[in-house]
C-alpha cells in the first residue's frame, strides 16, 4: 500500500463515477479529504460522497460544467468553501484532472462541434483548472492527469480524442518543469480498456471484453480500482522522485 497521505486535501474532477469515483474513494482510504467534482449527475456524485463517508472518510460534492464556462474560478471557490465548511484551511495537496469525454470521429467524420467539445473538456478544462489551482496547491503537492494508451496506439476512429490525450501528455511534461522548484510533482496515468461508462460497449458484453482482453498482456480488462491505486501511489510520498512521466496503466495493451 502507498504511504499514507493523512490530513491532505484533494480535488478530483469527474469523480461522480468510473475512474474518478474510484480515485476519490482510494484517496479517502488514505485519509485524504476529497472534493468530488461532477458535471451533471447529482445522484452519482452523492453516491460517491456517501460511499466515502460509509468507509469513514470525508468528502463533499461540487457541481460545475467544465465545458460551459469561460472561468473555472467558481469551481475553485466552491472547493475552498467546501473545505472551510469542514473546518479545514483552504488549499490543495492533490489535484487529479480526471474529467473527460470520448466522442467517436476520425479525420473523415469528426464534426467541428464535437471536435470543439472534446478539446474544451479534455484539454482546455484541465489546463485552466490547473492554472487556477496552482495558487492553492501547497509546495510539495501533486498534480495527476488522466491520459490514455491511445496516444501510442493508432486508432483512426477516435483520432480527435487521441489528440486531446496527446495534448495532456505534453502538458504534463511542461508543467512538471514549470513547478518543480516548488517540489510539486506532475505525472499522467494512461489507462487502456477499463470497464466504465466511457467504454460502454464493453459493459455487459462478454464477447467484446474477450476480444479486447486478447490484446492485453495481462489477459483481462482493467477495473477502475486498477487505475485508482496507481493514482494513489503517485499522490503519496513514495512517488516524490517521479515527475514529468506518463505511466502506462493498460495491463500491457497492444505491446
Amino acid at each position: 500500500m502507498a504511504q499514507t497521505t493523512t490530513n491532505k486535501t484533494a480535488l478530483v474532477t469527474g469523480a461522480g463515477r468510473g475512474i474518478g469515483r474510484a480515485v476519490a474513494q482510494r484517496l479517502a482510504q488514505d485519509e485524504v479529504v476529497v472534493a468530488v467534482h461532477y458535471g451533471h449527475d447529482d445522484a452519482a456524485a452523492k453516491e460517491t460522497v456517501a460511499s466515502i463517508e460509509r468507509g469513514g472518510g470525508s468528502a463533499f460534492a461540487v457541481r460545475f460544467d467544465l465545458a460551459g464556462t469561460d472561468s473555472v474560478e467558481p469551481l475553485l471557490d466552491a472547493v475552498d468553501d467546501g473545505f472551510r465548511s469542514l473546518g479545514l484551511p483552504t488549499g490543495l495537496d492533490i489535484l487529479v484532472n480526471n474529467a473527460g469525454i470520448a466522442l467517436p470521429g476520425g479525420v473523415d467524420t469528426m464534426t467541428g462541434a464535437d471536435f470543439d467539445r472534446l478539446f474544451a473538456v479534455n484539454v482546455r478544462a484541465p489546463f485552466f483548472v490547473t492554472q487556477g489551482a496552482l495558487a492553492r496547491i501547497r509546495d510539495g503537492g501533486r498534480v495527476i492527469n488522466l491520459s490514455s494508451a491511445v496516444t501510442r496506439i493508432a486508432i483512426p476512429d477516435i483520432a480527435a480524442y487521441s489528440m486531446t490525450k496527446g495534448a495532456i501528455d505534453v502538458f504534463t511534461r511542461v508543467l512538471a518543469q514549470s513547478v518543480g522548484a516548488r517540489g510539486i510533482t506532475v505525472n499522467a496515468v494512461a489507462p487502456g480498456y477499463v470497464l466504465t461508462d466511457m467504454n460502454a460497449w464493453l459493459v455487459g458484453n462478454p464477447a467484446g471484453q474477450a476480444e479486447a482482453a486478447a490484446n492485453v498482456a495481462l489477459g483481462r480488462i482493467g477495473e477502475p480500482g486498477d487505475i485508482a491505486d496507481i493514482v494513489a501511489y503517485l499522490a503519496s510520498d513514495d512517488a516524490r522522485w517521479i515527475t514529468g512521466q506518463i505511466l502506462d496503466a493498460s495491463g500491457g495493451t497492444a505491446l
